[in-house]
């Protein structure tokens, strides 16, 4: 069976090799997809659900929206959508948006601390529902975004994983369209009839935050150099630790000599 149109060939094929590269999906997963009603979350669940149909191991899916509690939120569209396409779906409403509005300033950016709100919330749902993965819709240009945020403003070199096991080792986020870039989750969206739904959160689109910042640079460089988003995502996982500053990739001759010779590290610099 052949897929429906070469754009799903394209993003069927990214998102396959992202399984494999990084076991994200295993025989037997059930695997609950956080389904925001964004064109990134609708491509994810849509491509996983062709997926599903076609490979040679089984797994299921169930889609989970957490309601942040915005105003005009329009999550009757995405359950009317779900059950139309059979998906099993489930809601959690919260309050989340306006404990972030008593929590934070009026200056401050509530994206960051809305993000860990709502990974708590899924968290727990993961356990309700009993999934043994969850999979979220960061894409290509999340994760060189996110490289650059941390690069510029926190003075970290990193960006975000594949595959990642919680603090607690109970659940596992992954994050199948880490090959897919934005502009290809989009048309998929839309070519499959997916209604886009916003969150109706009043930072969202704020060209002043500085992902936005971040996504404006990597479009203007995009336009002299149309590899560059390739060329950062390769990077990522090309990491050559040696000609890093980071001490404790490559220690100095005597704290390697001291840490061969199992003596802490704070003890040798009290000597």
């Amino acid at each position: 069976m052949a897929y429906a149109t070469p754009l799903e060939t394209r993003i069927a094929k990214k998102v396959t090799r992202a399984i494999a590269e990084y076991g994200l999906i295993e025989e037997g997963d059930r695997v609950m997809v956080g389904l925001s009603g964004g064109k990134d979350s609708w491509a994810l669940i849509n491509i996983l659900d062709v997926l599903r149909r076609r490979a040679p191991i089984r797994f299921s899916l169930v889609a989970v929206t957490v309601d942040s509690g915005y105003d005009g939120y329009r999550h009757d569209l995405i359950s009317q959508t779900c059950e139309q396409r059979g998906w099993e779906y489930r809601i959690e409403h919260t309050g989340i948006g306006e404990a972030i509005e008593d929590i934070l300033d009026a200056t401050a950016t509530p994206c960051s601390l809305c993000a860990r709100l709502r990974r708590g919330v899924l968290y727990r749902l993961a356990t309700e529902v009993g999934a043994t993965k969850i999979a979220l819709g960061h894409h290509l240009d999340d994760f060189i975004e996110t490289l650059l945020l941390n690069l510029f403003f926190a003075g970290s070199l990193k960006a975000m994983p594949a595959r990642l096991v919680s603090d607690n080792a109970q659940h596992v986020v992954i994050r199948p369209l880490v090959y897919v870039t934005e502009s290809e989750a989009r048309l998929y969206a839309r070519e499959q009839a997916l209604p886009i739904v916003g969150c109706c959160c009043p930072a969202c689109g704020d060209l002043s935050l500085q992902r936005q910042r971040a996504k404006r640079l990597v479009a203007e460089l995009e336009v002299e150099h149309p590899e560059i988003k390739n060329s950062m995502i390769r990077a990522i996982g090309n990491v050559a630790t040696r000609h890093l500053l980071d001490k404790r990739l490559n220690p100095l001759p005597e704290l390697r000599e001291a840490l061969a010779d199992g003596v802490a590290p704070l003890r040798l610099l009290r000597t």
